[in-house]
């Protein structure tokens, strides 16, 4: 961070008062490649509180990036209500069978608890032990999943989609199921002192209509993230992936702060259809661009984020499209931090013009 002049609070707080800060503020979205960073394995991450604070703060040490997120993969709290998931020795976990098949199962379901069920404890202290160390100089924020992802990964996406159509009051009361786990998980995360930051993966229109969204995922995240604000948290960050410029009013009206969009639209689309009622963040290409080409191309890659959107009106953050994935060099996400060094802020315009 020997570039930086500012840590990441004292230039978020620069931004919001609309004083000089020294650059854009850059989140690349980094979860298992922080294996690599202190030479373990990723399962490791999941297994061990203490091990997966230590990989994260040393991840925010190597890279100096904006915010950080205590997070390994979307198994985790499924799997704390009865999800099977495997766990490869150095791979991201993944799904094996939903908790559930069949309708008659559901009341089985009951929202997990935070600081016993499955590997939540582990995220838990993990948090902990990131806010103690870093949360002076950074925000700190904790994965919780979205309502309507962890009732698709309790239930599989066969039957929640089914569900929809053809029993939507049986699909409401599995995504009620959910929230109130998710809401839990929010509540322990607060409770820490940290944030909970929002993923939905599902509630993509890659996977479900904007119509479905609006039925059954926007009123729930909606109403968790009233709930967060109710505890005092002002500010909740909200990732959907892939598609979803066809939800953009749905997520805003969600009340979060920042939406964080997918590489497969364009920032300045995002821009003109929300940008006056949340700060973006985006969204460089994280497997074209960050995991698979060079420095050169994540250069080029940031500097058309910024050109497309450093002038949104309630604010930019350089980021990428979605988490990385583990093997994403270092080399490319210390030239994604660079360009936003070198970029500064306001953005040089002399730089975006050279860059194009």
């Amino acid at each position: 961070m020997a570039r930086d002049l500012m840590t990441p609070l004292e230039r978020a707080q620069a931004l919001r008062e609309g004083r000089p800060a020294d650059r854009i503020r850059c989140v690349p979205s980094i979860s298992n490649t922080a294996a690599r960073v202190i030479g373990v394995k990723v399962s490791e991450l999941r297994s061990c509180g203490e091990t997966l604070a230590r990989a994260t703060i040393a991840t925010y040490r190597r890279f100096g990036f904006d915010s950080v997120r205590v997070f390994t993969d979307l198994y985790v709290q499924p799997e704390a209500m009865g999800t099977r998931v495997r766990v490869p020795l150095d791979e991201t976990a993944h799904m094996e069978a939903p908790a559930i098949l069949r309708e008659e199962e559901v009341d089985r379901l009951v929202p997990h608890d935070p600081y016993t069920a499955g590997p939540l404890p582990v995220l838990l202290e993990a948090t902990k032990r990131t806010l103690d160390a870093i949360g002076h100089e950074v925000p700190v924020t904790c994965g919780v999943e979205g309502p309507f992802t962890l009732a698709s990964l309790l239930v599989g996406a066969d039957n929640i989609s089914r569900w929809m159509l053809r029993k939507p009051e049986l699909a409401h009361k599995v995504i009620g199921l959910a929230y109130e786990a998710s809401r839990q998980l929010a509540d322990a995360v607060i409770d820490l002192g940290s944030a909970p930051n929002l993923t939905c993966a599902m509630s993509s229109s890659t996977v479900i209509s904007p119509r479905h969204f609006r039925e059954f995922s926007q009123p729930y995240l909606k109403r968790l993230i009233e709930y967060v604000k109710g505890r005092g948290i002002a500010a909740v960050g909200l990732h959907i992936c892939g598609k979803t410029a066809g939800i953009w009013q749905g997520m805003a009206d969600t009340g979060a702060a920042c939406l964080s969009i997918d590489n497969m639209a364009h920032m300045d689309e995002a821009k003109a259809q929300v940008g006056d009622l949340v700060c973006l963040m985006g969204n460089i290409p994280p497997s074209e661009v960050l995991l698979q080409g060079d420095p050169g191309d994540v250069r080029a890659a940031a500097f058309k984020c910024i050109r497309e959107a450093w002038d949104s009106p309630r604010g930019f953050i350089l980021a990428s499209g979605c988490s990385l994935a583990t093997e994403t060099p270092f080399a490319n996400i210390d030239a994604m931090m660079d360009a936003a060094r070198d970029a500064g802020w306001p953005p040089r315009q002399e730089l975006l013009a050279a860059e194009a």
